[in-house]
């Protein structure tokens, strides 16, 4: 099988998973489920095998990989974005060959993906950028899909992006939307060519930070109100984790995030644990690149990137909570439902 619908009008596809972290895999798992082929590596074989038993077929090499495909042949890439997302993306570019693709879902400078995709383009092959959101719980929910690339190879790919993305699931669809196109409205978009997924990701994951922060100090204000440096008779001392709990109802605060921060307050001396050091990943530094070369004000965004900065060499209970958030994302606590 290769890497088109089959000849009875199906949309299954077989393409290669490079990189099998928790979102590798669980993007690898998702296909499968929809009906997909899967060749998986990795370098750790272990995990290789995890996926041959939920059904993947294994492979030892990128080379090995590629042997497994037929033309033309589909690679998605998910690896951490600067040397491992380049150097895989080279000798892909090398194995290829003309009219193949390679997709990185990653997270990677959009203007690298620009760079990617010209260099492949010389060689014939097809360069795609995804941007990738949903977490370890996409595999469930689905994949928020932010897709840049030429259109014919992004077009070839539909059948992967449409089993990865959401659906209409339960969300009200919008009124009086123009156009016909209802990818958008499904989960997932072509928003342009090649760098342009990626660009809407890191802007995303810009606005990300600032929620983010929003919560961890509004929750960092409301237990601060039993301090002492407050006068006796304005103390309160307030059930943090029943606030985040009647604010996910009805709210109109209610989000995702504020999901996973009700989360985190409700473990008992969960967030003790945590130093309060609250690292960051890039893409809110390159939102701020991009603002600057656009003249584009954007104060929240920064603030909440700087705040990270100040909060290693600093420790409050707000930098606990929004370190404990980006503690789940990496897949260790589960979604409340």
């Amino acid at each position: 099988m290769g890497g088109t619908p089959l000849m009875d009008g199906s949309r299954r596809m077989r393409l290669a998973v490079i990189g099998l972290g928790r979102m590798g895999a669980n993007i690898s798992r998702r296909l499968m489920r929809g009906g997909h082929e899967v060749v998986a590596f990795d370098r750790d074989a272990a995990i290789v095998g995890e996926l041959v038993a939920d059904g993947a077929v294994g492979a030892a090499s990128l080379e090995e990989a590629a042997a497994k495909l037929e033309p033309p042949r589909i690679f998605w890439v998910m690896l951490p974005a600067g040397g491992p997302t380049e150097e895989t993306v080279a000798a892909l570019s090398a194995i290829a060959g003309a009219g193949d693709i390679v997709i990185d879902g990653g997270n990677s400078f959009f203007k690298d993906d620009i760079r990617r995709h010209r260099e492949c383009a010389e060689r014939g092959v097809s360069y795609v950028d995804v941007g990738t959101s949903g977490g370890v719980w996409g595999l469930e929910r689905g994949y928020c899909l932010m897709i840049g690339g030429d259109r014919q190879a992004v077009d070839m790919l539909d059948p992967i992006f449409d089993t990865l993305a959401p659906g209409y699931g339960t969300i009200v669809r919008t009124t009086n939307r123009a156009g016909s196109d209802d990818r958008a409205e499904r989960g997932y978009i072509h928003a342009g060519p090649a760098g342009a997924g990626h660009f809407v990701k890191m802007v995303h994951n810009g606005i990300e930070y600032g929620l983010m922060q929003a919560y961890a100090e509004g929750f960092d204000v409301l237990k601060g109100r039993a301090s002492e440096v407050v006068a006796e008779e304005e103390r309160f001392t307030l059930n943090l984790p029943d606030i985040a709990e009647v604010w996910r109802r009805g709210s109109v605060i209610s989000s995702w995030l504020l999901d996973l921060c009700a989360l985190e307050l409700a473990r008992d001396n969960h967030l003790e644990r945590f130093s309060g050091r609250v690292a960051d990943s890039g893409e809110g530094r390159w939102t701020i690149d991009a603002a600057m070369e656009e003249a584009v004000p954007i104060n929240v965004l920064s603030a909440a990137l700087f705040a990270r900065y100040r909060s290693r060499t600093d420790d409050r209970f707000g930098d606990r909570l929004l370190s404990a958030m980006r503690f789940g994302f990496g897949g260790h606590v589960e979604m409340p439902q």
